[in-house]
């Protein structure tokens, strides 16, 4: 008996903490520069708003905000889709230009950009 509940204790011990690490690894932190290095990988990214536009003329409605240098040169895009706009409340384009941001997501390539979709604002948090 003694040892089956020493058993079950060690069993939940240690799916408590795989369960942590996951999220830890999950939540890594790192710079618009390292993000080509971690795609299909959930990381945090975080830098500047150089630059934001919205797209209301292109297909599907696009924000861009391109963090640590402005487009054409940016190193690092997120998008917000068109049908995600209004979960911001105001304008993310607005909100976010200027601003030291980080972003949690997987990381994907377009146009040889690394780029985290957005389609909460969970995912983006303004940093001091």
């Amino acid at each position: 008996m003694r040892k089956t509940a020493i058993l079950i204790i060690f069993v939940f011990l240690v799916c408590v903490l795989a369960a942590g690490t996951a999220r830890v690894m999950a939540q890594e932190r790192i710079t618009p520069l390292e993000a080509k290095d971690y795609v299909g990988k959930k990381v945090t990214v975080c830098g500047v708003v150089a630059s934001a536009k919205f797209a209301a003329m292109s297909k599907g409605r696009p924000t861009f905000l391109n963090l640590d240098r402005p487009y054409p040169n940016q190193i690092f895009t997120v998008v917000i889709w068109g049908k995600d706009r209004d979960k911001f409340g105001t304008p993310p384009e607005q909100t976010y230009r200027g601003k030291k941001i980080c972003v949690t997501g997987t990381v994907s390539i377009f146009r040889n950009t690394p780029q985290i979709v957005v389609s909460d604002p969970s995912q983006i948090s303004i940093k001091d």
